[in-house]
C-alpha cells in the first residue's frame, strides 16, 4: 500500500472519500450477519457512549481486502456475541465519509478498537473513549484475542484477607462471588459485571482460599454466588455457564444497563422496566443535522459556515512512544497538534479533547486540509521525555510540532474551541513565533511490528475461547497463511 504522508493522511481522506461514487451504497454485510452496521447518525450512540468495547471495521463494498476479511470477521462477530461489539461502517456511503475522514481513515478496511474509559476505582469513565488501531493478523481468532484483552475488568480479587471487607455493606449492596480454580478473570465474568455496573458487585476468589470457601460452603468449581442484598438468602447459580442463562439468574437482584444507556429517560428506571436485550441496541431518536458531502472538492467561501455533525469522533490516541515518534517526532514528520493528557482524562483534558473533536471534524467535513490531531498520555515515557525537554508542566498541555522544520508552538489559552481554534488558524497561516525544537525530541522513526501476542482468550467462565479454525478456502481468503499481505489495505 502507498502511505499517505502522515500529516495530511487523515483529514485528505475525506477529500478522497468525498470522490468516490455510491451516495447511500449498499453494503458489505447483511441484516442477518452478526456484524453491527453503523452510521455516521448512530456512531456516538452505539459505539462511543457503549458500556461495552467495540471494534469497528471501516470498509468499502468494492475493497477486494474487504470481501476477503469479511468470512473471519463474521466468524469474529459471533464468537464475541454478548462479550463486545463488532461493528461495521460503509464508508463508501456519503452520509459516512464526515464520520471516516475523521477518524483518520486512509485505506481499506481499517480496524479501530474502541474502549470505554475506566476510572481508578473501577467504575465507567465520564469521558470519551479510547479509540486505538487494529493492526493485528486478519483472522478471527487474532480479532477475538485483541477485543477481549481490551475489555475492561470491573471484578474485584478477593481471598480470605479481604473477604469481610468486601461483604461488610451485603445488607446495603447486591453482590456476586464467583468461586473458581482459575487465576484469571474470563472475559464473560468481565462483560457481566460491566452489565450490571453500579447495581451488583462483583468478586472472584480462588479455590486456595479456605476461609472465603468454607465461609459459603464451596467444594466444586465453578460456583457462582448471587446476595442479593436486604434480609434476602444468598442464590447459587445451578445452571450452565452462558450468558443469557446467568444474566437471567443475577436479574433477580436488579436489571442489567441498557447499552447504549439512555440519555434523557432516567426517570424510566423508577418504572423498573429496562431494555432487556444486552447485545443489541436501539437506534437513537434524535436525527444527526450533518449534511453529506457533495461531490465538489471546492473549499466553501470564507463567510459560510458548514453543518457540523452531532457526532465529532474523538481524536486519534497514541498509545506507545514508538508510535508518537513515526508520527510526529522524526525528521520526515509534518504538522502535528498534541493533546497531552491523563489517561484518566478529568474536565479540563475532556474539555481539550472535545474542542480538538470538534474543530478536527468542522473542517474534515468542511474539506478543509487541516494537519493531524493526536491525544497523548501523559504516563507514557515518551511524553514525560517531552514534557522535560519542552518544559511543560501542566496536566493538560497543547502543542503544534514540526520536526522536519525543527519547530514548535505551546498553546496559553484555556480550552474553549473559539480559543483553540483561534490558534489553529495562526499556524494554519504562519503567524507568531516559533520556538526551536530541542534535538532530544526528535527520534528515529521505526516500522514497527506487531505488538506482543494477546493471552489466551477465555470466553466460557472456565473455557478458552473457541474460535472454529478457518476453513481451508476461509485461511486462504483471510490472508492467514500470508502474513505480509494480512494487513493491507486497498488504497483511497
Amino acid at each position: 500500500m502507498h502511505a499517505l504522508n502522515p500529516s495530511t493522511a487523515a483529514f485528505a481522506a475525506v477529500a478522497l472519500l468525498s470522490a468516490l461514487p455510491g451516495t447511500q451504497a449498499a453494503g458489505l454485510y447483511t441484516k442477518s450477519s452478526p456484524v453491527l452496521q453503523v452510521t455516521a447518525k448512530n456512531y456516538d450512540q452505539l459505539i462511543a457512549k457503549s458500556n461495552h468495547t467495540s471494534i469497528v471495521e471501516f470498509y468499502a463494498p468494492w475493497c477486494g481486502h474487504c470481501q476477503n476479511l469479511k468470512p473471519a470477521y463474521e466468524k469474529a462477530a459471533k464468537n464475541l456475541d454478548g462479550l463486545a461489539k463488532v461493528a461495521a461502517v460503509n464508508c463508501d456511503d456519503d452520509e459516512n465519509k464526515p464520520l471516516c475522514g475523521a477518524m483518520g481513515v486512509q485505506g481499506f478496511p481499517t480496524l479501530k478498537t474502541v474502549r470505554p474509559q475506566s476510572t481508578k476505582n473501577g467504575k465507567r469513565g465520564s469521558g470519551k473513549p479510547v479509540v486505538e488501531d487494529y493492526q493485528g493478523p486478519r483472522t478471527a481468532k487474532a480479532i477475538v484475542d485483541a477485543v477481549v484483552d481490551k475489555i475492561n475488568n470491573h471484578v474485584r480479587r478477593v481471598g480470605d484477607k479481604d473477604i469481610d471487607a468486601f461483604l461488610a455493606d451485603r445488607n446495603e449492596t447486591a453482590k456476586a462471588l464467583l468461586f473458581t480454580e482459575k487465576g484469571t478473570t474470563s472475559a464473560l465474568l468481565r462483560s457481566l459485571a460491566i452489565d450490571f455496573l453500579d447495581v451488583i458487585s462483583f468478586a472472584q476468589v480462588r479455590n486456595k482460599e479456605s476461609k472465603a470457601n468454607d465461609m459459603f460452603g464451596i467444594e466444586t468449581y465453578p460456583t457462582l454466588v448471587l446476595l442479593p442484598g436486604g434480609d434476602k438468602e444468598g442464590l447459587v447459580y445451578e445452571g450452565e455457564m452462558k450468558k443469557d442463562a446467568m444474566v437471567k439468574f443475577l436479574s433477580q437482584a436488579g436489571q442489567p444497563n441498557p447499552d447504549p444507556a439512555p440519555g434523557k429517560a432516567k426517570s424510566e428506571k423508577k418504572g423498573g422496566k429496562k431494555d432487556k436485550s444486552t447485545s443489541k441496541a436501539a437506534e437513537p431518536s434524535s436525527k444527526s443535522t450533518s449534511a453529506p458531502f457533495s461531490e465538489s472538492t471546492d473549499v466553501p467561501p470564507a463567510d459560510s459556515k458548514p453543518v457540523v455533525a452531532e457526532v465529532a469522533p474523538p481524536i486519534p490516541a497514541i498509545t506507545s512512544d514508538q508510535k508518537l515518534i513515526n508520527e510526529c517526532l522524526n525528521r520526515k514528520s509534518h504538522t502535528c497538534v498534541l493533546a497531552f493528557v491523563p489517561s484518566a482524562h478529568g474536565e479540563e483534558a475532556e474539555k481539550a479533547l472535545a474542542s480538538l473533536s470538534e474543530i478536527a471534524f468542522k473542517h474534515a467535513h468542511g474539506q478543509r486540509h487541516l494537519f493531524p490531531f493526536f491525544e497523548v498520555h501523559t504516563e507514557n515515557e515518551g511524553a514525560a521525555s517531552v514534557y522535560k525537554s519542552l518544559e511543560l508542566s501542566k496536566d493538560v498541555e497543547i502543542i503544534a510540532v514540526n520536526a522536519k522544520r525543527g519547530w514548535w508552538r505551546h498553546y496559553a489559552g484555556d480550552y474553549s474551541a473559539e480559543s483553540v481554534e483561534s490558534w489553529i488558524d495562526a499556524i494554519r497561516l504562519s503567524e507568531g513565533a516559533k520556538n526551536k525544537l530541542p534535538e532530544g525530541v526528535i527520534g528515529e522513526a521505526v516500522e514497527t511490528a506487531e505488538e506482543k501476542p494477546a493471552e489466551t482468550v477465555e470466553v466460557k467462565v472456565e473455557e478458552t475461547v473457541k474460535v472454529e479454525a478457518e476453513t481451508e478456502a476461509e485461511s486462504a481468503a483471510t490472508g492467514a497463511e500470508a502474513a505480509p499481505e494480512a494487513t493491507e489495505h486497498d488504497e483511497l
